[in-house]
């Protein structure tokens, strides 16, 4: 099983629904897909949907997923490292009133440079679900501070 979720911020993630329902059609997703799709209008066919999920059922979910595909917050990371399975992470837009500002592309540029998987594209998805990876937080968090030390570095001159 695949869990999808975007969270409980107030504006829809659309994007990452279609996304989903493209691969669906396409034949790359072919197994059971459960979705917290919050306040998203648009969703993808054939999926088992719940527009919230509790912390105890999300756990649970999260616990029996293969994978599982996020919105990119700090607080999603937490709890997706708890089940110990492989997830991508999917920034919100500005742009695409997905968000109130870009935060979740800020983390998830610097996520990305640290080796975290972050799905920018329909394709990313695709090589992830064939190849999927873990990262512990405790490798998230050393990768995090080796890459912000590169970049003080590189300031200093």
């Amino acid at each position: 099983m695949i869990l999808a979720t975007v969270g409980t911020e107030p504006y829809p993630f659309n994007r990452l629904m279609t996304w989903i329902g493209a691969l669906i059609e396409r034949g790359f997703l072919d197994e059971e897909m459960v979705v917290q799709y919050g306040s998203c209008t648009h969703l993808p066919p054939g999926v088992k949907c719940y527009q919230h999920l509790k912390t105890d059922l999300f756990d649970r979910l999260s616990a029996q997923a293969r994978i599982t595909i996020s919105q990119c917050d700090e607080n999603a990371i937490a709890q997706l490292d708890r089940s110990g399975n492989p997830y991508i992470l999917v920034p919100r837009a500005q742009c695409y009133k997905e968000h109130i500002d870009d935060r979740q592309i800020e983390l998830a540029l610097s996520l990305d440079q640290a080796g975290v998987p972050i799905a920018w594209s329909p394709g990313d998805l695709v090589r992830f679900l064939a190849s999927p990876q873990r990262l512990s937080l405790p490798t998230i968090k050393a990768a995090a501070n080796d890459t912000l030390s590169q970049r003080l570095n590189n300031l200093a001159g």
